[in-house]
């Protein structure tokens, strides 16, 4: 694998890995904003220019664009969260101009009020449709919960009242700052050509302006809260909780993501057998997420109401084990294993690439290789898992439970 990165002009990121044996290439064009960047009066205006992107520019109609997909026969997509917004593709390495040119075409909108104004049906129809899933609507009930003011808890989907008064005028003036090329990063991998894809982009792009972007990384404090939500529509508990992690460049994380296997991630974790293999649970997981300038460790719970609280309570005693007594070695080499299967089974096609190693580029900076990730889960020791859990990082705990009416935590 070669890596390449350059920086054009305007100052758009271009990364790619090659890999002469792979029989596809992959593009996507990553760029650094999601629900975190929005204010409360825009909510949701990332995840809803996600839908506009495909809406069409001045050159080319959305049938076009959906058309042109099927065309090259790229499997494609896009997504929104809350630190990033991704548009990707995949196709057989001839058609690499065509790919790159309707991406980079899709870049620049139309952003057009008749377009708008039917895509925001669509969007307050998915957040109607979301609240019909209580998997879902518990994380969007935590995140606000446990992050408070700080921007890592805004909604990705926004609220019908955010959606409704948003206008098109307000989306255009969050994409001018927000889509600048100096905000984005374009990741390619595969089988490629990078002498043709730099003299591509270059000249789509040498009309694109830079503008100060940023990012606003505000103090956090956790705190301990339990709070419960009742709702008419459900009949199973859902509870959620999260707890302090590491950021994506503090080098903890690895170690973090190796205990979150430990506890929750998989089905010989100790949740596993603590909760769903004696029918108490029907799931129960932990992981840890790393995001820009904080972290956290996740869990999630799904059990009959009448038995919320004891799930709750057996859970939370598993994570106080763990702080009391560390993990063994044995637990650590076999989830180390496990870690290791898994990033390379995401890895082994261009397209599953382009997601990690973006994605890690637009966090840190720096691009990593596949073999040197393994090396570092692989070296990861005991004394480095155990030294997180005695900081006792469960102890500030915010727990949100939805709950069907008459049920409380």
């Amino acid at each position: 694998m070669e890596f390449q990165q350059t920086t054009l002009a305007n100052g758009l990121t271009v990364i790619g890995e090659h890999n002469p044996q792979a029989k596809s290439v992959a593009v996507g064009y990553f760029v650094k904003t999601g629900s975190r960047d929005e204010t409360p009066e825009i909510s949701g205006v990332s995840h809803f220019l996600e839908h506009m992107m495909f809406k069409g520019s001045d050159t080319i109609s959305g049938d076009e664009i959906n058309t042109e997909f099927d065309e090259v026969g790229a499997k494609y997509n896009a997504f929104t969260n809350e630190e990033l917004t991704a548009y990707h593709g995949a196709v057989l390495p001839e058609f690499q101009p065509r790919l790159v040119k309707l991406l980079t075409t899709m870049m620049r909108p139309a952003l057009r009020n008749l377009d708008f104004d039917v895509e925001k049906k669509v969007i307050l129809e998915e957040i109607e449709m979301y609240k019909d899933r209580p998997n879902f609507m518990v994380f969007d009930e935590l995140r606000p919960t446990y992050f408070g003011q700080h921007p890592l808890g805004n909604s990705v989907l926004g609220t019908s009242e955010s959606i409704s008064v948003l206008s098109r005028d307000a989306m255009f003036e969050y994409f001018s700052r927000r889509y600048a090329p100096n905000n984005l990063v374009l990741g390619v991998a595969g089988n490629y050509d990078w002498n043709a894809l730099l003299t591509q982009v270059g000249d789509m792009t040498s009309s694109w302006t830079p503008a100060i972007t940023g990012r606003t990384q505000p103090t956090f404090a956790p705190t301990s809260t339990i709070k419960t939500i009742n709702s008419s529509k459900i009949n199973r508990a859902h509870i959620a909780l999260m707890t302090p992690g590491f950021s994506s460049t503090d080098a903890q994380r690895y170690a973090a993501g190796v205990l979150g296997w430990i506890l929750g991630d998989g089905e010989n974790s100790r949740l596993y057998w603590a909760l769903v293999d004696n029918g108490l649970c029907d799931e129960a997981s932990f992981d840890h997420t790393s995001e820009d300038g904080l972290g956290h460790f996740g869990g999630y719970i799904s059990t009959d109401p009448d038995r919320a609280k004891e799930a709750l309570e057996i859970f939370k005693n598993i994570l106080e084990t763990a702080q009391q007594n560390g993990v063994t070695l044995e637990e650590l080499e076999r989830a180390k294993r496990k870690v290791a299967v898994s990033i390379v089974l995401r890895a082994e096609t261009p397209y599953s690439r382009l997601f990690s190693m973006s994605m890690e580029y637009l966090d840190t900076h720096q691009y990593k290789p596949l073999n040197e990730v393994i090396k570092t889960v692989q070296s990861i020791t005991l004394e480095e898992v155990n030294a997180i859990l005695k900081t006792r990082p469960f102890d500030q705990m915010t727990v949100v439970g939805l709950m069907p009416d008459g049920f409380a935590l």
